[in-house]
């Protein structure tokens, strides 16, 4: 298909999916690149091979794989023109996400109790790196709970309807995209050590 083909809101939708993916690959690769850093950096002799992941990430490991179906299945609700209930998936999918982000926390006390700082003289090369990254992708959490919240308001407005549901792909194709960093993240620091 020629991208300038279609109707003026064909195109428009296009560019907008188009913008999403750019800031995504974008996004992509300022994680590849930390996570790369990470690998370069265990080779320092102060860094600590015996770390271990905080037990709430175990949990904010579920909650937002949970929150992946809801806003997937939200998204099929929206499509199927059943907009309430994809409005419950998607509350749904933000208060697990709200869960992940307090669950983040969690586990960042988890990691001050176990004697390490993000800064100072209990501070470390490899708990550094994780509080960066961690918190990096939590501020990338807050933008889709932002995203979800004006999915929301949208469809209060009633933006939605007759098979408009470009707002609500666009937020959960970023929600996923965060579900998906973190899965990443999680697999990454419980396996490179």
């Amino acid at each position: 298909m020629d991208l300038t083909e279609g109707s003026e809101e064909e195109k428009t939708n296009r560019a907008k999916k188009n913008m999403l993916w750019f800031g995504i690959i974008s996004l992509t690769m300022s994680f590849a690149g930390l996570t790369s850093a990470y690998v370069v950096s265990k080779e320092r002799p102060d860094w600590i091979s015996t770390f271990e992941i905080p037990q709430a990430f175990y949990i904010s490991l579920a909650l937002i794989i949970a929150s992946s179906f809801t806003v997937h299945l939200a998204l099929l609700k929206y499509k199927a023109q059943q907009n309430g209930i994809g409005m419950i998936l998607l509350m749904a999918t933000f208060i697990l996400g709200c869960f992940f982000v307090i669950f983040q926390f969690i586990g960042f006390s988890e990691i001050i109790q176990n004697g390490y700082n993000f800064t100072g003289p209990t501070s470390s090369i490899t708990t550094s790196f994780i509080y960066l990254v961690v918190l990096l992708h939590v501020a990338h959490v807050f933008a889709g709970l932002i995203s979800l919240l004006v999915v929301i308001y949208n469809d209060n407005k009633l933006k939605y309807e007759n098979g408009k549901t470009l707002g609500v792909e666009l937020a959960a194709t970023f929600w996923h995209f965060v579900d998906v960093v973190w899965i990443y993240l999680f697999l990454f620091l419980y396996f490179v050590k």
